[in-house]
């Protein structure tokens, strides 16, 4: 990887995010320490670059969540069950996708600072 190339760095720690997040707890957090090994640069280089590659894979993430959430306002369409269930399903939402953002981005950005971290304060070389 190219030292100091954002985007390919994030779309690289993203991907590893995407993949991993099936089978690893907590996968943004590889991915964007991934992301911040690459980057290299400071810290706060590693932190951007972590959230950059955080939003990236929120993508998929969030078109699973529409997927989903549309087939349940499919199905309870014909419900009858009048207006309250579904101004608070927009609340359920709007709390989903935060909890998402939050989680993603969030320990994307951590992955982040200790992939740079990783590669200027110890003696660890990948």
């Amino acid at each position: 990887m190219e030292e100091g190339n954002t985007y390919l760095n994030a779309l690289v720690g993203a991907v590893v995010s995407a993949v991993a997040s099936s089978f690893i707890p907590f996968a943004p957090v590889l991915g964007g320490a991934l992301a911040g090994y690459f980057e290299g640069g400071t810290r706060s280089d590693g932190v951007k670059v972590g959230a950059i590659s955080g939003a990236i894979a929120l993508i998929p993430v969030v078109g699973i969540m529409f997927l989903i959430l549309s087939f349940i306002g499919f199905v309870s369409v014909g419900s009858g069950e009048g207006v309250l269930p579904f101004a608070f399903g927009g609340v359920i939402v709007v709390f989903v996708f935060v909890a998402l953002f939050v989680y993603t981005v969030g320990l994307s950005a951590l992955g982040g600072w200790i992939g740079n971290y990783v590669k200027y304060d110890t003696d660890i070389d990948i």
